[in-house]
């Protein structure tokens, strides 16, 4: 106590000041518009920075999970696209629910490895069997063909590219319709070459082209480039055509394996196909 008792007669003076301020600036705040406005201006600015801080500590926390439920959107979004149905009644005009029969569901997945600077590239994604993704499945993104599924175990997925030397994806130039195979050759991760594309017709420069969606892998109509070149084959009836792709699979992050409901119907139709006679 006593020490308390000397403690407040040594510092009185001070303690007598830090009083009077205390009063006097409550007064100056209280009585006074603009310092009182300054102070809670200041003050809700700096908790505005202190909010707008845990928010974006928040936002990049939840980034994947918020990526997750955009993508399972997407997923959704592309399994209503008309070029996902097949027909099922023909020459009516009625719209209902039984005039279309869905072909084709999506599986959303995640790039976890890729590469595009060997000779062949292969991409891993975190689905896997236990998901339904199976070998030959074909792969999209949002902005167009990325490969088909190479093997899978339970969770995980190997994807060829077409960044590959033996993908042979069928494709069509619109609108012309002019029927080819997607190549690569191993220059460029960012353009692809055509094969087997007939030269009886012009092919303008920047025309699409898109899956035809005859393996059954892929809807037909699913973007992969746009034409940036054309030379003839020496020899051939054919045009050498070099695209830009739609994807550029360098960044790419996000995919969907596709698969077709209607697959095994048709590889069943087509074995009863009779083989050539050797002759």
């Amino acid at each position: 106590m006593r020490n308390l008792i000397a403690f407040l007669k040594r510092f009185q003076v001070f303690l007598v000041f830090a009083g009077l301020q205390v009063i006097a600036l409550s007064l100056y705040f209280t009585f006074f518009t603009f310092p009182r406005s300054q102070y809670f201006t200041t003050a809700s600015s700096a908790a505005g920075t202190v909010l707008s801080w845990r928010n974006d500590l928040t936002k990049h926390l939840s980034l994947s999970r918020t990526n997750k439920k955009l993508q399972e959107s997407n997923k959704d979004l592309l399994e209503k696209i008309p070029r996902n149905f097949v027909q099922i009644q023909k020459h009516l005009y009625t719209i209902n629910d039984t005039l279309y029969k869905q072909k084709y569901e999506y599986m959303a997945g995640a790039v976890i490895s890729s590469t595009v600077d060997k000779t062949n590239n292969y991409f891993t994604i975190d689905i896997g069997s236990r998901q339904g993704v199976k070998p030959g499945m074909g792969v999209v993104s949002d902005n167009g063909v990325v490969g088909v599924i190479h093997n899978c175990s339970a969770h995980f997925s190997v994807i060829k590219t077409v960044l590959t030397d033996d993908i042979n994806i069928d494709v069509t130039i619109k609108p012309i319709d002019l029927n080819g195979l997607l190549k690569w050759d191993h220059k460029d991760a960012i353009y692809g070459n055509l094969t087997g594309i007939s030269n009886d017709q012009k092919i303008k420069k920047w025309s699409k082209v898109y899956t035809r969606g005859s393996s059954g892998i892929y809807p037909a109509g699913v973007l992969i480039g746009r034409v940036t070149t054309l030379k003839p084959v020496e020899g051939e009836a054919f045009w050498d055509v070099k695209i830009l792709f739609s994807e550029n699979y360098r960044a790419l992050q996000t995919v969907y394996v596709v698969r077709n409901l209607m697959l095994e119907e048709q590889k069943e139709l087509e074995k009863q196909i009779p083989a050539p006679v050797v002759k």
